[in-house]
C-alpha cells in the first residue's frame, strides 16, 4: 500500500470516514464518487422553514466527538419508539410486553424447546413468541424488506448485544440524566448512560463535509469507476493492482468499495464476484408532512405494523430536534416501502401527502386541518434484503479472497448497519487492510 495509491469508491459516509483514515495512516489516497456532490443518503434539506434529512437518522455524542462536529451539535430532547395497532399505542420495549397476550406469548416461546430457526419468521417466533412475531415483528420486517418473512434469512433478526437487564439500566439512566440515552444503537461499541442522541443543528451533511474537508484535492466527482483491475489465478493469489476511471487506468494497491454491493459483480471480472450480483435493495419513499402542532405523534419514531397502512413507520424529528421546524410547527417523515417504478414509487407528492395524511387520521384525528405542506425523497437503495435465496452471496461478499479488495459501510457489506457501526466498522476495516 505504500507503492501506490489506495482508491476509496463513493463519498458518502464510510467512504469519506475510510479516506480520511488511510490519510492518517500514511497512505496516498483518492476517492471517486460517480455523483456531483458529496454525501450519499447523509444529505440535508431546507425547504420551507423546515429542515429534513434523507430518512430518518440519529446519532450520539461519541460519534459526534469522533468524527469531530460535537460543537456543531446539541442534545436530542428526548428519544422513544411506540408501535401503534389496533387504535393503541405501546411504547417499544415495555408497553408491549405489558400486554398479557405478547407477554405470556413470549414467555411460552422461552419455555418451549427451540429447532434451528430457517427463516426469519421462524427466527422472530422462537424470540419473541408467536403473537408478538405475528402481529408486529414479522408484519414490520415484510414490510421493511418487501418479502413474505419465510423468504427471510433468519440472520435479519440479528440484534444489537445487550439483554433486558441492560434495556432496564439504561431507561433508568435516561431518567436521572435527563437526556437521550441510546440504547440499541450500536454493536461496535459498548453502549453506557455516557452514549446519548445528538444531531447537528445544520442537519447530517455536517458529518459528511467535516470529512471531506481533511480530503482537500483527493476527491473526484462525477467519476464513476468502470471496472477493479485485478491480477493473478485462484492457485497464485489474486489482488487489486488498479481501476478503470473515463477509460484510463489508475495503478492502484487497493481498493475500499462503500458502493451497493451487487455493483462490484459489474466492476470485477470474476466468478468469485459474480453471486453479489444476485443481491437486493429495497427502495423507500420518504415523505416529510409539514404540520402544525407538534407532539402529534406518542413518540418521536412510532412503528405501525398494521398491513392496511401502506407506510410502516413515521418520525417526529422536531421532538428530538426542535430546530427542524419553526416553533408551533413539526414534520413527520412517513417511510413508504417500494419498488422502483411502482405506484408509489411514481406518485407525486400531492397524490404522497393524501395517502399519508388519511393513513394517519385515527392516530391524528385532526391532521388534515393542520397540514401544510408536503415534500419527498427516493433512494432504490435503502435497505439491504436478507433473502433466503441470496444469503450465500451476501456472505461471499466479505470471502471472496481477492487480495486489497474490501467492503465497507452499510451499502457496502450488504448489512443492517447504523451509522456510528458503520464508522467504527470501517475504521477497523482500514485499519486491517493498512496492517
Amino acid at each position: 500500500m505504500t507503492r501506490a495509491p489506495v482508491f476509496v469508491l463513493g463519498a458518502g459516509f464510510a467512504g469519506l470516514t475510510a479516506a480520511v483514515e488511510l490519510q492518517r495512516l500514511g497512505h496516498d489516497v483518492t476517492v471517486f464518487e460517480a455523483n456531483d456532490s458529496i454525501g450519499g443518503l447523509a444529505t440535508s434539506h431546507h425547504l420551507g422553514g423546515v429542515q429534513y434529512d434523507t430518512g430518518a437518522h440519529f446519532v450520539t455524542n461519541r460519534l459526534a466527538t469522533a468524527v469531530g462536529v460535537m460543537d456543531q451539535c446539541d442534545d436530542a430532547e428526548r428519544y422513544g419508539e411506540a408501535v401503534w395497532s389496533r387504535g393503541q399505542c405501546a411504547s417499544y420495549p415495555f408497553g408491549l410486553m405489558r400486554s398479557p397476550r405478547f407477554a405470556g406469548s413470549a414467555l411460552l416461546a422461552r419455555l418451549q424447546s427451540r429447532a434451528p430457526a430457517r427463516t426469519a419468521a421462524d427466527r422472530f417466533r422462537a424470540e419473541y413468541g408467536r403473537t408478538l412475531a405475528d402481529e408486529v415483528a414479522i408484519p414490520l420486517i415484510e414490510a421493511w424488506s418487501g418479502l413474505p418473512a419465510e423468504e427471510l434469512s433468519p440472520s435479519v433478526a440479528d440484534k444489537i448485544p445487550g439483554g433486558i437487564a441492560q434495556t432496564i439500566a439504561l431507561t433508568a439512566a435516561r431518567r436521572l440524566t435527563r437526556r437521550a440515552v441510546a440504547i440499541g444503537y450500536c454493536a461496535e461499541a459498548p453502549q453506557s448512560a455516557n452514549v446519548w442522541h445528538v444531531y447537528p443543528r445544520a442537519g447530517l451533511e455536517v458529518f459528511t463535509q467535516h470529512l471531506a474537508d481533511q480530503l482537500v484535492g483527493k476527491i473526484r466527482l462525477q467519476s464513476p469507476v468502470e471496472a477493479i483491475n485485478i491480477e493473478g489465478t485462484r492457485e497464485q493469489r489474486m489482488r487489486v493492482v488498479g481501476v478503470r476511471v473515463g477509460g484510463r487506468d489508475h495503478e492502484g494497491s487497493a481498493v475500499i468499495s462503500t458502493l451497493p454491493a451487487p455493483l462490484l459483480a459489474r466492476l470485477v471480472d470474476h466468478p468469485l464476484v459474480a453471486p453479489v450480483a444476485d443481491l437486493q435493495f429495497r427502495a423507500m419513499v420518504f415523505v416529510q408532512l409539514h404540520l402544525r402542532g407538534r407532539g402529534l405523534l406518542p413518540e418521536p419514531v412510532t412503528w405501525f405494523p398494521e398491513r392496511r397502512r401502506p407506510f410502516f413507520r413515521v418520525t417526529e424529528a422536531p421532538m428530538s430536534m426542535p430546530w427542524f421546524a419553526p416553533p408551533g410547527e413539526t414534520v413527520l417523515t412517513v417511510d413508504f416501502g417500494a419498488e422502483v417504478h411502482d405506484a408509489i414509487w411514481a406518485a407525486d407528492d400531492a397524490a404522497l401527502a393524501v395517502t399519508a395524511l388519511e393513513g394517519l387520521t385515527d392516530l391524528i384525528p385532526d391532521i388534515q386541518a393542520r397540514y401544510i405542506g408536503v415534500t419527498s425523497t427516493r433512494t432504490p437503495i435503502a435497505y439491504p434484503v436478507y433473502a433466503l435465496r441470496t444469503e450465500p452471496a451476501r456472505l461471499a461478499i466479505a470471502t471472496h479472497g481477492i487480495g486489497g479488495l474490501v467492503s465497507a459501510g452499510r451499502n457496502g457489506e450488504f448489512a443492517h448497519l447504523l451509522m456510528e457501526d458503520v464508522y467504527w466498522r470501517t475504521l477497523r476495516i482500514v485499519r486491517a487492510l493498512a496492517r
